[in-house]
């Protein structure tokens, strides 16, 4: 699975097959993962001072294939066009990546295309769980890293930091009795050391991104 995978499991609910975080927040989430995920796959990382270019730039250290095609499509955009920020790259990463994703879990039985229409009139897809038993498995590590306490691997701290970056921590991990300890807990985690350093600068890169690329999104709406 997928970081971004996993990322859509949580934020769409299991019963409804609604997402529970809204557009495009969901959407820049979902890119800023695969992000990640070539990060950790040693595709792509975050130029540095060092590097004897702009800090803060995607740069490809790999750009063959992963072999899934997903993220073989993103690591191609980014080859085509480097040298740009995360935050300018997210809008373009995201266009039509959840629907891709959606179409795969649920072509793995993990999810199940509902066809209804709203009104009667307006054709919508809902995406309950047909089979839980690997978001059940997510959930047991966010789990242990929110509330036991516990230091979490390097995809579970990446799902952490863009759950707190999309501000829905707390509607994922339901039975929690103090949302706001939660809420600091996912904080605490997503700035403290957990992963490598490449994939820890990523992290917070992407978190950034997503962030920045929301509060451009809702300024733009707002003055529209």
């Amino acid at each position: 699975m997928l970081i971004a995978e996993d990322l859509l499991l949580l934020l769409y609910d299991d019963e409804t097959g609604k997402p529970i975080a809204g557009s495009p927040g969901l959407d820049y989430a979902l890119a800023g993962a695969v992000l990640i995920e070539l990060t950790l796959l040693g595709k792509i990382d975050i130029t540095t001072a060092g590097d004897g270019v702009k800090p803060g730039r995607l740069k490809v250290l790999d750009p063959s294939p992963t072999g899934d095609a997903i993220l073989d499509e993103r690591l191609a955009f980014i080859a085509d066009k480097p040298g740009k920020r995360p935050k300018d790259r997210i809008g373009r990463l995201s266009k039509k990546l959840r629907d891709r994703l959606l179409m795969q879990l649920a072509g793995r039985g993990v999810l199940q295309a509902d066809e209804d229409k709203v009104l009667g009139l307006f054709p919508v897809t809902r995406w309950p769980a047909k089979d839980a038993r690997h978001e059940a498995e997510v959930r047991t590590a966010l789990d242990s890293a929110l509330k036991v306490g516990t230091t979490p691997n390097e995809r579970t701290g990446a799902l952490i930091a863009l759950l707190s970056a999309l501000n829905v921590v707390p509607k994922v991990v339901t039975d929690a009795v103090d949302k706001k300890a939660l809420k600091q807990r996912a904080k605490q985690l997503a700035d403290s050391d957990w992963a490598a350093d490449a994939v820890k600068k990523a992290v917070t890169e992407m978190q950034a991104a997503v962030t920045a690329t929301i509060i451009v999104a809702s300024t733009a709406a707002t003055a529209s």
